[in-house]
């Protein structure tokens, strides 16, 4: 074999052995179906299918049209949405097409701010900035770790938006969008929600429904709560057919040409599935994130939103300034085989340095884990984090605890056969 080739070979192997033994806590990651996997690695994934069904700029789409319908119409299904656009090839390529599709640079958007917690899109260095818009954020309330409503109205009524934007990558509570309908309706915005990290547990219901108070269009990625490929999507329940043609063209040819036919076919036995299993899996996610709080509250670390209970989605955002901040205390988790990141909280102004921590309990579900280890998996954080044990000890005890968990669950099971003849296909 090539050396090279070797190599990467042999890098691929040694990940996919570290992560079996670790606890994979990134908040924006999660595990895909073994059916949903093989499907990355078909044909589809060298084709090209630019445009709409049955309406393409390239010929050989007989059956890829057909898939796309199928994946199509299982997202509105799940979502209960008249519009989906499955097209995206990630969570941030949706939100320039929403930038695209309804702003011009110059126009004012309402969002919250970066060290609240919003993701890096809708900064004025990231694509929004690029877009050339105007970005105002909402006031905080850091107690709460939400936007603070009243104020938040005040605002869209003052600056009267074109787009009043929420979602964020540290998204504990559901975004109260129902009590700002008054400030939407005088100011004349329209309502994007960038629901990247929450898609699965609003398809389980165990979050909000933001396409049925208030927001016009859904963006996000599909690879968090919603436990599918790296890839992203778009919806709508409007009825206006002209604002649906706006989004679709800022789609394509907008922010894509090819949309990675593979991942879109992944993406529809992940949607499959979620019919199946999401409220379920989103029921038990949402359960082991108040456990993980609650424990690591009760072994010393600072989790936020105490009053507000810690948190209602799969992730937690902690304070470990005291610890020695979010990055060194990164490093060492990491060493212990507990991945996680360091995150920006309300107060810091470094996002090098600073003092959060952010935590998701989605994989760990999707592997199976409930509320008992997640108190296990606090007391092992806390062992590195606050008694500042060796962390090379402490992987130890971390790979005897997911020893046991290494099965993907709220999914489909393959049929063997099925798998033989793919695999001789």
């Amino acid at each position: 074999m090539n050396e090279d080739v070797a190599f990467i070979y042999d890098q691929v192997d040694q990940h996919s052995a570290w992560f079996a033994k670790c606890l994979p806590m990134i908040a924006s990651e999660n595990v895909i179906s073994p059916l949903a996997r093989e499907l990355l690695l078909s044909d589809f994934g060298d084709r090209y299918a630019e445009g709409l069904p049955h309406e393409r700029y390239y010929q050989g789409n007989l059956y890829t049209d057909e898939v796309e319908i199928r994946v199509t119409e299982l997202a509105k299904k799940l979502f209960r949405a008249r519009h989906a656009d499955p097209r995206l090839i990630s969570g941030t390529t949706a939100n320039m097409a929403v930038y695209f599709a309804l702003l011009e640079p110059g126009d004012i958007m309402t969002s919250v701010a970066l060290a609240n917690g919003a993701h890096i899109s809708s900064a004025k260095f990231g694509a929004a900035g690029m877009r050339g818009v105007n970005t105002i954020n909402y006031p905080f309330d850091i107690d709460r770790m939400n936007i603070d409503v009243d104020g938040t109205a005040k605002l869209i009524q003052l600056v009267k938006p074109k787009v009043a934007a929420f979602g964020q990558s540290v998204f504990l509570f559901p975004t109260p969008l129902k009590d700002l309908q008054e400030a939407f309706q005088e100011a004349e915005c329209r309502v994007w929600y960038d629901g990247a990290h929450v898609m699965g547990l609003i398809a389980g219901g165990r979050f909000q429904d933001p396409l049925h108070e208030g927001a016009d269009v859904l963006t996000g990625s599909t690879h968090k709560t919603l436990p599918g490929p790296q890839h992203g999507i778009m919806l709508s329940d409007s009825d206006d057919e002209k604002f649906i043609k706006r989004l679709q063209r800022a789609v394509f040819p907008g922010v894509l040409s090819n949309h990675h036919l593979h991942a879109m076919a992944a993406l529809g036995v992940t949607l499959a599935e979620a019919l199946e299993f999401q409220r379920a899996y989103a029921d038990q996610i949402v359960r082991n994130s108040k456990a993980l709080a609650q424990a690591l509250h009760e072994d010393g670390i600072k989790v936020l939103a105490e009053k507000a209970g810690f948190t209602e989605s799969h992730a937690l955002a902690l304070d470990v300034a005291a610890q020695g901040g979010g990055a060194r205390v990164a490093l060492d988790l990491e060493k212990a085989n507990i991945i996680s990141n360091k995150n920006l909280l309300p107060w810091d102004t470094s996002p090098v340095k600073p003092s959060g921590i952010r935590l998701g309990t989605q994989e760990l579900t999707r592997l199976g884990m409930k509320e008992p280890q997640m108190r296990e998996a606090a007391a092992l954080f806390a062992r590195v984090a606050v008694k500042k044990e060796a962390p090379e000890r402490v992987a130890a005890d971390v790979a005897a605890l997911r020893k046991e968990f290494n099965t993907v669950h709220f999914c489909f099971t393959p049929n063997a056969e099925a798998h033989k003849r793919w695999r001789m296909a």
